[in-house]
């Protein structure tokens, strides 16, 4: 199945789209214009375990790195996948 992820700008969030099914997302503040503080990370629990919430996180660290952005991680999936993959 094919993951879609789209950016919601005016709601602080990535949504992971599965056959166009919404089943997670993960949301961000940005406490400044350098700053991006991703917060919470979520899947519909029976998508969970199958690698969305890693693609989503990925999904919106690339778009914090590519708008050079500090990334700060108060979701501890996000913290997780930064220990494992770092910056």
């Amino acid at each position: 199945m094919n993951l879609d992820i789209q950016h919601d700008e005016d709601a602080q969030q990535f949504t992971a789209l599965l056959e166009k099914e919404d089943i997670g997302e993960l949301a961000y503040a940005l406490p400044d214009e350098e700053t991006i503080d991703f917060q919470h990370t979520y899947i519909e629990e029976e998508h969970r375990n199958k690698g969305y919430a890693e693609k989503l996180i990925k999904h919106g660290i690339d778009y914090a790195v590519s708008k050079g952005l500090e990334v700060r991680a108060s979701c501890p999936a996000v913290a997780k996948y930064l220990e494992r993959n770092p910056l």
